[in-house]
């Protein structure tokens, strides 16, 4: 007689015989495409200043700029920015909402507006976002840069981007308290919020003084950021407890 065997994973449910065991894609899985995509981002962002050429200043002249008709090598950060936004978004949908399903109708809403964000949508539609001209060159105006299709799409929806990644911050805050071991994280993200929303502010009344770039820049490392170590929280929450789907085998009985 053969002692009983211990539960062993097997095919589930539906899959065809003699198939291996799978593992389910979970939170934690899709949580290291949103943590690489922040990181990617922020590298390629900090990079592509590098060659802008003298007139072009991080302080004074935007990110977008760096993506502008007539910027060096503009879809270096072009492609990489949509890439990322793609990622971030899956990240969104496949991570943030599973985790914090808990938090009913506020995660709910809170990951749809992170999607929606300029870190998620925003980034995603960076081909679409090409300005006219860089302000680093000359003949190039405010108005002029923002005169094309794509100037135009990149004034609208890197405003209210920014304006929803702010509000999916404090909804997603709200999940938080309601999702078991999460509630330490509510106030860290109300202040990342917070943040966000104080830089965009900052940029809008300093740019005159020629620190719009900077403030940009702001917005932009604090929201991926903030999106990155959340993509960590869920990595250090999750990683151990990624469902697999499997079935418990009878115990063999022999003679």
């Amino acid at each position: 007689m053969d002692s009983g065997s211990a539960p062993a994973s097997s095919p589930a449910v539906g899959d065809p015989p003699g198939a291996s065991p799978r593992r389910r894609p979970g939170p934690a899985r899709w949580a290291w495409l949103g943590a690489a995509a922040q990181v990617v981002f922020l590298v390629v962002m900090i990079a592509a200043a590098f060659w802008q050429g003298p007139r072009y200043s991080v302080l004074k002249h935007t990110v977008s700029d760096m993506s502008a008709f007539g910027a060096p090598h503009a879809m270096v950060p072009i492609v990489v920015f949509t890439v990322c936004g793609a990622a971030t978004i899956v990240f969104a949908l496949r991570s943030v909402w599973p985790t914090l399903r808990p938090g009913g109708w506020r995660a709910a809403l809170g990951t749809a507006l992170l999607a929606l964000s300029v870190v998620g949508l925003g980034d995603l539609l960076s081909s679409q976002e090409r300005l006219a001209c860089r302000m680093a060159d000359p003949g190039c105006t405010a108005i002029k840069q923002i005169s094309n299709a794509g100037g135009s799409t990149d004034n609208v929806v890197t405003s209210l981007g920014v304006l929803l990644l702010v509000v999916a911050g404090f909804f997603l805050a709200a999940a938080m308290r309601r999702t078991p071991g999460w509630q330490r994280w509510a106030w860290p993200a109300r202040w990342a919020a917070i943040l966000v929303l104080a830089f965009a502010v900052a940029d809008v009344l300093t740019q005159n003084a020629g620190l719009g770039g900077l403030f940009e820049r702001l917005v932009a490392v604090t929201g991926a950021v903030a999106v990155g170590v959340l993509a960590v929280g869920i990595l250090r929450r999750g990683a151990a407890r990624e469902p697999y789907r499997e079935t418990v085998r009878p115990a063999r009985m022999g003679s």
